[in-house]
């Protein structure tokens, strides 16, 4: 066993990928569309040959639809997704793992699958807190590569009135980079029940993440005891001391995707600007949307 399959996060074999399709002159494909894509399909579960993951109909569909509008704001155009499954697909066709005519449907289906990412990524009602602040980040054109400099704007962002928050989320409609969103009442759907539902996708995601990350270095584990080797130091510890590490390997992700270093800054010392709702915050949201008028 490979000492990498022992790390946490998986490391993905995109360079040697990258390389494939540079030899066998297929289009480039940006870099960070091809390791979340790697990445994602690894920690989704999808089946592995090689080391190469598996593609099908159900695999492409729930990692192009359901998985990365949870995870990716992206930098390159949200196209690149789906081309890199593509490049995925035709690596599995010349290695003989696809006939012609399921390469032909699953290359179909990639490319629909991608187009509609395009769509997901612009809706409001599909938004995590890393993705949407990121969005208000490069709005604002602080520079994000300094995390000085983004502290500083989420200390100028606490300081607004809620309603001014809200505002700069609206604004992002207005500047055609999000699709708008009305409530019921006509408003501009920003309101308490949307940005609940932003906290339990966020944390929904990431613990999404920490249980992929989990599964991975046990079924590694279980090869190692196969062979007889020693419990790799992540395992080491107590459970508690693991889910920490799962945590924040599932938090460096998070950001890798969007913006390094923003997923931990909400989570830890902005959780004000980024509630992740638990039990009693949605409980005390229902009795008061019961209590106003025509409510159930």
């Amino acid at each position: 066993m490979d000492d990498e399959d022992l790390q946490l996060i998986p490391r993905t074999r995109t360079e040697e990928l990258l390389a494939w399709a540079e030899a066998e002159g297929l289009p480039p494909v940006p870099e960070e569309a091809v390791r979340a894509v790697l990445t994602l399909l690894e920690l989704g579960g999808a089946p592995l040959h090689d080391g190469w993951p598996e593609l099908g109909s159900a695999v492409v569909e729930q990692l192009l639809h359901e998985r990365l509008h949870l995870y990716v704001q992206p930098w390159a155009e949200p196209e690149a997704y789906g081309a890199a499954v593509r490049l995925l697909i035709d690596r599995q066709r010349a290695a003989r793992r696809l006939n012609a005519k399921r390469w032909e449907r699953l290359h179909a289906e990639a490319e629909w699958q991608g187009e509609l990412l395009g769509t997901l990524l612009r809706r409001p009602q599909l938004l995590t807190w890393p993705r949407l602040y990121t969005l208000l980040l490069q709005a604002d054109g602080v520079e994000t590569g300094d995390i000085d400099a983004v502290r500083d704007w989420l200390d100028a962002f606490r300081a607004l009135e809620p309603e001014e928050r809200v505002a700069a989320y609206a604004a992002l409609v207005d500047a055609g980079t999000l699709d708008a969103m009305e409530d019921a009442d006509g408003g501009l759907g920003w309101g308490p029940a949307h940005l609940l539902a932003i906290g339990m996708a966020t944390d929904g995601a990431r613990r999404l993440l920490e249980y992929g990350l989990m599964r991975r270095s046990y079924r590694n584990l279980a090869g190692l005891t196969a062979l007889g080797e020693p419990m790799p130091h992540e395992l080491s510890g107590g459970f508690e001391e693991f889910e920490q590490v799962a945590e924040d390997g599932a938090l460096w992700l998070c950001g890798d995707w969007t913006l390094p270093g923003l997923p931990e800054l909400l989570l830890w010392e902005y959780p004000d600007l980024a509630p992740e709702p638990g039990t009693a915050e949605l409980q005390a949201y229902a009795d008061a949307a019961r209590d106003e008028p025509g409510g159930v």
